[in-house]
């Protein structure tokens, strides 16, 4: 059974970090991309950035580039984003999510054009406030 289970959420100061975990079971990671989702009160989810399988390839919305980072352990079958510079914007709740990769395009239309993937996780609560 796939299942994918985040952690690493918490509370933190403006301009504060924090690396989000999102762990795999049931499945080898080598042939999934993956991709980190938010949601705040109120608002739509947001595509957060994404990562390919094989070549690695990422997508970043703009609300986060150059100020969070996705990578992956395909070893220890864990994905991650590292926030840098958080801001309270950037308060929401984070999923994981994970789709075969022959089923996405790019990391991008993972991001942008999908939801209804293999596995979602439960979510983290992200909270950025002095």
């Amino acid at each position: 059974q796939l299942r994918v289970v985040e952690s690493g959420g918490g509370l933190v100061q403006p301009g504060g970090s924090l690396r989000l975990s999102c762990a795999a079971s049931g499945f080898t990671l080598d042939y999934y991309a993956f991709g980190w989702f938010r949601q705040a009160p109120g608002k739509e989810r947001e595509g957060v950035s994404c990562i390919e399988s094989s070549d690695g390839y990422t997508y970043y919305a703009d609300s986060v580039k150059g100020r969070f980072t996705i990578s992956r352990d395909n070893a220890k079958k864990t994905v991650y984003l590292q926030m840098n510079g958080l801001k309270p914007e950037d308060t929401a709740v984070y999923y994981c999510a994970a789709e075969i990769d022959a089923l996405i395009t790019t990391a991008k239309a993972m991001c942008t054009q999908r939801s209804d993937f293999s596995a979602w996780g439960q979510g983290t609560q992200v909270t950025v406030s002095p």
